[in-house]
């Protein structure tokens, strides 16, 4: 008799698609073993009329999920890892992460849509996103008079259709997602991808995490799928986060890239009322990577 193994995700279409890649994965691995999806509803799911930052921040997305891995109800949960709060919950771990996929913006607009607007308002609720629209308005929107951020949640095909009706002149989503959900070629839309040494993504984004009881089998059995670099970026953006005691309240960008056998970050905060942007690069060891979270993080502070 095949072994179950049952993994937990949200009920949106993208968090289907990427709980189904990392079951398809595990499969691979293992052939022997039988998955079985367990679908929850969030508390960031149900509350849909207000930013994240003002009802909980990250872990709203990730509890549901931890308690039921506390009950043994489920194995295992996927996240886009840069849903995932600082601290997991005790006992609970990250036994896997994916390869990177696309780590850009896209600036998604109506197809032919005019750029010589006087005001142009952007539909994004993510403080990141806010500060590099304005700090950058000149790349996001040539020729705009004015830009202002305007509230927008719920899931991509949601965020779509309030573009669709006109209520922003743009949004502001993440390309993994887009390519994962195969929305990148929608003949309604013109997409601009944004530069990520410029406009720095999230930390974690394009990277999907799977969180699991620490020493379980289910644990032991995802460390065939670990993907070793996505692993790494993943703990270098996250050892910064930390540092900078970040969660969905401040507008923060960290992002890594191995090239060349180097390590390089790029980040973008603002405490205060100052910008602060680095660009750093170190070896890809443990001691590497420790002291270039801690220069990121003193450059962003």
């Amino acid at each position: 008799m095949s072994e179950i193994i049952r993994i937990g995700t949200r009920k949106s279409a993208l968090a289907l698609i990427q709980t189904h890649l990392i079951a398809d994965e595990l499969k691979r691995a293992w052939p022997d073993i039988e998955v079985e999806l367990v679908t929850k509803e969030t508390l960031g799911d149900k509350i849909l009329d207000k930013p994240l930052q003002e009802f909980g921040g990250k872990g709203v997305f990730v509890s549901e999920f931890e308690q039921a891995m506390k009950e043994g109800t489920i194995d295992l949960a996927v996240h886009s890892a840069k849903d995932l709060p600082m601290d997991l919950g005790k006992g609970l771990a990250i036994a896997a992460v994916s390869g990177r996929g696309d780590p850009r913006d896209v600036l998604v607009t109506m197809k032919g849509a005019p750029w010589d607007r006087q005001h142009i308002v952007i539909g994004t609720s993510s403080p990141r996103r806010q500060l590099e629209a304005a700090e950058y308005r000149g790349q996001l929107w040539p020729g705009a008079g004015s830009l202002t951020c305007a509230t927008l949640r719920g899931n991509v095909h949601t965020r779509l259709r309030k573009l669709e009706q006109g209520l922003y002149d743009g949004i502001i989503l993440a390309a993994a997602g887009l390519e994962r959900l195969d929305l990148m070629e929608n003949p309604s839309y013109d997409y601009k991808y944004l530069d990520p040494q410029v406009f720095i993504p999230a930390g974690g984004q394009g990277i999907m995490a799977v969180e699991a009881r620490e020493g379980s089998h289910a644990a032991m059995l995802c460390q065939a799928i670990d993907n070793r670099e996505g692993r790494l970026c993943l703990c270098l953006e996250r050892m910064v986060l930390k540092l900078l005691d970040a969660g969905c309240h401040e507008p923060i960008g960290i992002y890594s890239q191995i090239t060349d056998g180097r390590m390089k970050v790029w980040g973008i905060s603002r405490p205060g009322n100052v910008t602060r942007q680095i660009s750093l690069e170190g070896e890809v060891t443990d001691k590497g990577l420790e002291m270039l979270a801690q220069q990121a993080g003193r450059g962003l502070m």
